[in-house]
């Protein structure tokens, strides 16, 4: 779609109106228990597409939601703001098991600011990860130094695992006095374990991809 005025061009859903009760609450997850609370509507210059502007209250919660909506030949499509935030439940379907596992509570940890619990989970995505990349030492540090000598590991990435490891070595072995893990640091290397899976498993499946279909 190049123009917002292309929505509900060729697809969407049955009907030339919003159906509210295909509208889920993004606060309290209540699908269709909406009050229009103001419409507005925009024509097309010189034509009869007309694009229409919704705010709705949910009659569970009391909140609001703004949905962007048009038809055209029957069907009608829409656009919602702010949307529902999904829980993460899978993992990308190339990745490692136990990798993916880890990562995942990563994930779901940083998402309720369990800040301590995600830099711990997200050391245990880097272990399983270089563990599966045929790591060789006695610790994680050695692990990491291990993959970068051989060259799986680039150096900029060998220094940011060296950095998640050490938070996450404070996450697992905590002090009386030790500070909680900061949001930011938590978020940073939550964020770092994204690259790193894409860098050890996304992007060679990407690449195996390219030549089985340039060689076919």
């Amino acid at each position: 779609m190049d123009s917002w005025w292309e929505l509900s061009e060729g697809s969407g859903y049955p009907g030339e109106t919003l159906a509210l009760y295909q509208v889920e609450c993004p606060f309290c997850s209540v699908k269709g228990n909406f009050e229009v609370e103001h419409h507005a509507e925009k024509k097309k210059p010189n034509g009869r597409k007309v694009l229409n502007f919704d705010t709705l209250k949910c009659g569970n919660c009391a909140s609001y939601v703004m949905v962007f909506w048009s038809s055209s030949d029957h069907h009608h499509d829409y656009r919602v703001v702010p949307w529902p935030i999904k829980k993460l439940e899978k993992y990308p379907e190339h990745w490692p098991e136990a990798v993916g596992r880890y990562w995942l509570q990563a994930k779901r940890n940083l998402r309720d600011q369990n800040w301590d619990a995600a830099a711990l989970m997200a050391r245990g995505s880097l272990q399983v990860s270089l563990r599966e990349q045929q790591a060789q030492g006695n610790n994680l540090k050695q692990e990491i130094d291990d993959l970068a000598v051989k060259g799986v590991l680039p150096k900029i990435m060998q220094d940011w695992a060296h950095n998640v490891r050490e938070l996450g070595n404070d996450s697992a072995h905590p002090k009386p006095d030790q500070p909680p893990t900061s949001p930011q640091d938590a978020k940073d290397i939550v964020g770092f374990m994204d690259y790193l899976f894409e860098y050890l498993y996304t992007l060679p499946k990407q690449i195996k991809k390219y030549r089985e279909r340039k060689s076919s």
